[in-house]
């Protein structure tokens, strides 16, 4: 296991099991809200992990009560503006990044998701949230439009109309509907979360990396294609793949009907 953070109390923690990265928020005691540190330690953390070759998946979770309820409003103090950009560089930084790594990312959440928290929830490629987990785009109720890129991938998700409904009614839901909605993959008991969440983790960890990451790839980057364009995209990732140890094995082990053992290469 490697430890990249400065200890318990840093705004941010992040580590890795095996293959498996971990990014926690944690200031639990505010609810993992976002203040200038976080933000800062949010994009450290990413950077962190693209650094990583051994990186296989990345689990953005929160500690405490709550996933993430969104910024530091209070922390804005006199001048809202400056610590709004702070904020915001910090955030949008990260997420770049993070939308951007190789590995899959899974969002595991709990208690308040909101503002931010929706954003970067939106950001990762799978979601698992606990029974009782509350949704909010929360940004009108402070007179705010929102950040994080929650406002695109929100209508991309639920569609235009439910988007500006959820945003402009600024009306919060609970996991079943977001359950419905595809905002999450999947509900479960409090109690089997992080579970869960290990489960999908491993499960990922052990698939072939560059086939992973090309579906994301390919995934993520469609609507920038026309058809015609992304049948030559999925054409040449299909070729690339082939051309691994991997699909290799994976072909040895379908035929020999056992499971497979991929190793990177």
């Amino acid at each position: 296991m490697t430890q990249a953070t400065d200890g318990a109390s840093a705004p941010v923690l992040v580590w890795r099991v095996g293959a498996i990265g971990h990014l926690r928020f944690n200031r639990p005691r505010a609810l993992n809200a976002i203040d200038v540190a976080t933000a800062a330690a949010f994009r450290s953390a990413c950077e962190t992990f693209a650094a990583d070759p051994l990186l296989r998946v990345v689990v953005v979770s929160g500690e405490g009560r709550a996933f993430l309820a969104g910024g530091d409003v209070a922390a804005m103090g006199e001048s809202p503006v400056t610590v709004a950009r702070s904020l915001i560089d910090g955030m949008h930084g990260g997420l770049r990044i993070l939308a951007a790594l190789d590995a899959p990312v899974i969002a595991s959440v709990h208690g308040a998701v909101a503002g931010a928290g929706l954003g970067v929830m939106l950001a990762c490629d799978l979601a698992i949230a606990a029974e009782g987990t509350r949704f909010s785009i929360a940004y009108p109720g402070i007179g705010a439009s929102a950040d994080c890129a929650t406002t695109w991938g929100l209508p991309r998700v639920v569609g235009l109309r439910k988007a500006m409904q959820i945003a402009l009614l600024n009306e919060p839901f609970d996991a079943q509907e977001a359950l419905r909605l595809g905002i999450v993959n999947d509900v479960v008991p409090a109690t089997e979360l992080e579970a869960r969440t290990q489960a999908w983790a491993g499960r990922l960890a052990a698939g072939a990396p560059r086939a992973l990451r090309s579906l994301k790839q390919l995934i993520r980057r469609s609507d920038e294609h026309t058809w015609e364009e992304h049948l030559d995209a999925e054409a040449e990732a299909f070729a690339a793949c082939a051309s691994t140890e991997d699909f290799a094995e994976g072909v040895a082990a379908f035929l020999a009907k056992r499971p497979p053992s991929f190793t990177g290469r």
